[in-house]
């Protein structure tokens, strides 16, 4: 089968972007052909604003060039990932009339909330969802704390839903979770053409040691991410239960003057491999307190081929992926007290956790190794293929 991969790469690497490059590295390990028609946001530095903003509705140029691209290489799939800002829904009816099947991943909630993550003023709002105009994001600026751009996803909302784009030009969508699937069906996409599949990872890192005695945040530090609910159960627990805080982000000082206040908490900033494998295999426990939905963080996926147990708000997609008293544990979105206790009562009982490790172990072997997640793209793509042909 040939692919190629349709992406809009961010200015600042993130988990799109790292899910990309690992199905594209399993496709070819499978023994596909895969190209990719790419664009990145530093291209956007130049381009007008009036430009830009027609662009991110409807792009003629990603049009024609990826028409031209699908034809060259004769592919059979078109995967999108991110069309925003330089490629743009055009991009599927290009696909399309060069006889490809569409297929896109759904990421984020950008189809239904122009900031794309149903998180406004520090809480969960869906203000937008189910409204043919998107005018709570204008008025409160959601994407970029701008109304102007705010307006213009709101117009790109609103011209692809008139004319039908995401139900006539894509044969199928992928999303991580069943969370996601369920709010993108109360949106209004169409059921028989909704997949689930979970993220991956491509290398399976082994089961870790689990013998470092730490808790273990690692994401963005922002406030959506549950940074503010993660220091203040922290402040509260003392010395009770070490923690160490990977990641960068605006809520760094933060974490910092967290550490500066408890020795036994440490910020290791953001880490690559070989060392951030290592402090996962050291964990006990990973600690997700994020106030958001997610789409389904790849964290999750690494924590589980790891054998580390999560210990996770109770939202959206993390309520999927993290099993109560099995694989992990959930606490109340927010709640500082919650979250202290639930981690000193998990440090305190180390034979539940190790045998949650050997749960969250099974659960990667069972629904996220690389293979599985090759067979689940597979049956993604027939399904879309037959719905081409078909329609």
């Amino acid at each position: 089968m040939k692919i190629i991969q349709c992406h809009n790469y961010y200015q600042i690497p993130g988990g799109e972007d790292s899910v990309v490059e690992d199905e594209r590295a399993l496709l070819m390990s499978n023994g596909h052909e895969v190209a990719q028609f790419t664009r990145h946001n530093d291209d956007v530095e130049g381009l007008g604003a009036v430009r830009l903003a027609a662009g991110t509705v409807w792009s003629r140029a990603a049009a024609k060039a990826l028409e031209a691209r699908v034809r060259a290489e004769r592919a059979d799939v078109v995967h999108f990932h991110n069309t925003m800002p330089l490629i743009s829904p055009s991009a599927y009816y290009a696909a399309r009339r060069a006889g490809a099947a569409v297929v896109q991943t759904l990421h984020n909630y950008r189809l239904l909330c122009p900031k794309g993550t149903f998180f406004r003023d520090g809480k969960v709002c869906e203000a937008c969802l189910g409204k043919a105009v998107a005018w709570p994001a204008v008025r409160h600026g959601c994407y970029r704390d701008s109304r102007a751009a705010s307006a213009v996803l709101t117009v790109m909302g609103v011209t692809h839903r008139t004319i039908r784009t995401y139900h006539r030009e894509v044969d199928a969508f992928i999303a991580a979770s069943e969370f996601t699937r369920g709010k993108m069906l109360a949106g209004g996409l169409p059921k028989s053409r909704l997949h689930v599949k979970p993220n991956f990872v491509m290398d399976d890192p082994g089961v870790g040691v689990g013998s470092g005695g730490y808790a273990l945040y690692l994401g963005r530090l922002s406030p959506e991410k549950g940074l503010e609910t993660l220091v203040a159960a922290w402040d509260r627990m003392g010395a009770k239960v070490p923690l160490k805080i990977v990641g960068s982000g605006p809520m760094g000082p933060q974490a910092e003057a967290l550490a500066s206040r408890h020795p036994h908490v440490e910020c290791l900033g953001w880490m690559g491999q070989p060392g951030l494998g290592e402090v996962i295999s050291q964990a006990a426990l990973l600690v997700l307190p994020s106030l958001n939905y997610e789409g389904f963080p790849k964290v999750i996926v690494e924590a589980y081929a790891s054998g580390l147990p999560i210990l996770a708000s109770r939202m959206g997609s993390m309520g999927d992926a993290v099993v109560e008293g099995t694989t992990g544990s959930l606490f109340t979105p927010g709640d500082a007290d919650d979250l202290a206790a639930a981690a000193l009562s998990l440090f305190q009982d180390r034979g539940l956790l190790d045998a949650m490790r050997h749960h969250a172990r099974a659960a990667y072997e069972t629904h996220y190794t690389a293979q599985a997640n090759y067979a689940m793209l597979m049956d993604i793509y027939e399904q879309a293929l037959q719905y081409r042909r078909a329609s």
